[in-house]
């Protein structure tokens, strides 16, 4: 969710002009803070926050509750199927996981505030079924391993 220019401003103009732009943002409801050196941030009101945060644990338990039972866990497997079109290269039983896996991170969002944790599982489920698609790398993929492959590399 990108916010248009209107619904943005420099870090700067808040450090010039602080009750404007808190102005701008209670009336827009939510205010983009673009940074040149760091993250961007969002300014906006308490409340608006609180009701964001209220919404998403209703999501969540909705779909915990949805998952709970056989119909519900039909629906969650076709809406998944839907949003996520790359799950086709996965098994029943990988879906279901990946179901069950991100219901469970939706519910650490909601509950804990740990918001990394979805983005996480649903670009671990797209890695799976990126190389189960790739009919020349999958069989690689399977084939066994022998030996060190020296030091990992990391990132960041």
């Amino acid at each position: 969710m990108s916010a248009e220019p209107s619904d943005a401003v420099t870090f700067s103009d808040l450090s010039r002009n602080p009750r404007a732009v808190a102005e701008r943002a209670r009336r827009l409801g939510r205010l983009r803070i673009t940074h040149r050196d760091a993250q961007d941030f969002y300014l906006t009101a308490a409340d608006r926050e609180e009701e964001r945060d209220e919404n998403l644990a209703t999501a969540a338990r909705v779909f915990a509750a949805l998952a709970r039972s056989e119909s519900g866990e039909r629906a969650v497997a076709s809406a998944l199927a839907e949003v996520f079109p790359w799950v086709r290269h996965l098994t029943a039983a990988e879906r279901g996981d990946f179901a069950e896996e991100l219901i469970a991170a939706l519910s650490d969002a909601a509950e804990l505030a740990i918001d990394r944790t979805a983005r996480e599982v649903i670009a671990g489920w797209r890695a799976t079924a990126r190389i189960k698609a790739d009919e020349s790398l999958y069989p690689q993929a399977l084939a066994p391993t022998q030996g060190d492959f020296g030091p990992v590399q990391t990132f960041g």
